[in-house]
């Protein structure tokens, strides 16, 4: 008696597990789409802060490739503005931000995921109610606020408006609320304390909120604009985001290929930190979005 020959699984995919051809290729010009647009600009001011003093950036005869590559414009971009006195700036203001964000959106988002405790509701609605108003909104209080305290033209003054955000205290609310009650009450009756819990137990569990947390803080304190802006006078407390847009002024003698030096400098940091941590940052936003 014969057996049939049970055929080996077929482990790589077909193109037609994916949909129909026709499926396929309006779906890879869309993704195309959306990345000229997101990443297209981006290419077009590191290819324009290449090209020679001869040749255009803009008009009829601008080209997309530069004819003759150069750093010259990168050359000049350290050499008008002090970068590393705005590189060291923002680098504190970015580290000083991660630090609180991280410290006080993980205990408040631990403490508003666990039930009981009276005004836990109303601290929700705070949070929530506080997210719906635009920053352009409370500016002048904040700056008024900031000249009282004597910290206009000081990096703390830049730094103390977005010690916390809300986002980011719901954000670890959700990761928190994620892990499972059964293995906290397992913690308990081996005596871990709330302390241990906190530290062993869901910090490591909602390490890729965490990263998330880390990545929306690095991206928002870096890019900041128009708080420093607001904040700072002298130079050498200026970010390096504001401190690039001095290159626009005409006392360095406007240069179009200088000023797209400097925002390819600019965005460099956003960039490698992405690239080295997007794998969390995926993995974070899923795990965040659980209960929120």
């Amino acid at each position: 008696m014969t057996t049939a020959v049970e055929k080996p699984r077929r482990l790589l995919p077909r193109w037609r597990d994916y949909g129909r051809p026709r499926e396929l290729v309006v779906r890879y010009l869309l993704l195309l789409f959306v990345l000229g647009i997101t990443v297209g600009p981006l290419v077009w001011q590191f290819l324009a802060s290449l090209k020679g003093v001869g040749e255009d950036v803009f008009g009829r005869n601008a080209s997309l490739l530069p004819h003759h590559p150069t750093l010259r414009a990168y050359r000049q971009v350290f050499d008008q503005v002090p970068v590393a006195t705005y590189i060291r700036n923002s680098v504190i203001v970015v580290v000083l931000s991660i630090a609180s964000q991280l410290l006080f959106s993980t205990t408040a988002g631990y403490m508003l995921s666990k039930p009981g405790w009276k005004g836990r509701k109303a601290v929700w609605v705070v949070l929530v109610a506080s997210m719906m108003f635009p920053f352009e909104s409370i500016m002048v209080s904040l700056f008024l606020s900031i000249r009282d305290l004597g910290l206009v033209d000081d990096l703390a003054g830049v730094w103390l408006p977005g010690f916390v955000g809300a986002i980011n205290v719901l954000l670890m609310r959700g990761a928190f609320l994620a892990v499972p009650r059964e293995i906290e009450d397992s913690a308990m009756l081996d005596g871990a304390n709330e302390w241990q819990r906190f530290r062993h137990l869901y910090l490591p569990s909602a390490w890729g909120a965490i990263m998330v947390v880390t990545i929306n803080t690095f991206i928002s304190a870096w890019d900041d604009f128009l708080w420093p802006l607001i904040v700072l006078r002298s130079e050498s407390h200026m970010t390096l985001t504001l401190g690039l847009s001095r290159l626009q002024s005409s006392s360095f003698g406007y240069d179009q290929r200088v000023v797209m030096a400097g925002s390819v400098i600019s965005v460099v940091p956003v960039l490698v930190l992405f690239v080295i941590t997007q794998r969390w940052f995926y993995r974070g936003v899923s795990a965040g979005a659980v209960k929120l």
